[in-house]
């Protein structure tokens, strides 16, 4: 049984505002010139670290495999990451920006943030931080589901 009604629709609302978020970020980006979701793989392997593999990548950024080959098949011929072997594991490729990548990434990041600042302008730093702790605690919840959830399956 829920408790408050905020909890109710907190789902709905998240995912809905997930969306709109989405989307303006990418008609700002639009008119900057930036027409595919290339952006996408390039600021997760600058803010989370390079050297990762595809299938990880995927999963950082919640997109299909298929979608992501494109994509990455398309940095690599401009020249922004590369892939490289994986000695832990010879049937993957890493994923590694190249100092164009980085260049672009960061060029990227700056005018994210600079969109982001905008959307945010009517949210106070303090109740940034209030969102920030809350949607923190949420992932961990869910991180902790889904393992459990494994735990589960691996028992079964």
């Amino acid at each position: 049984m829920f408790d408050s009604t905020e909890r109710e629709n907190f789902g709905f609302q998240f995912s809905t505002l997930s969306r709109l978020w989405r989307r303006m970020l990418e008609q700002q980006l639009v008119l900057h010139g930036i027409s595919d979701v290339s952006w996408v793989v390039l600021v997760h392997l600058l803010r989370g670290g390079d050297d990762c593999s595809q299938k990880e990548l995927a999963a950082r950024v919640g997109m299909d495999a298929s979608t992501l080959v494109r994509l990455v098949d398309a940095l690599e011929q401009r020249g922004h990451l590369v892939r490289k072997p994986n000695m832990q594991d010879r049937r993957s490729r890493l994923l590694r920006l190249t100092d164009s990548g980085i260049e672009e990434a960061e060029r990227l990041a700056k005018l994210l943030q600079k969109i982001e600042f905008e959307m945010l302008a009517q949210v106070s730093d303090q109740e940034l931080a209030q969102i920030t702790e809350a949607m923190e605690k949420v992932r961990l919840s869910l991180k902790s589901l889904a393992a459990g959830r494994h735990g589960k399956e691996a028992r079964s």
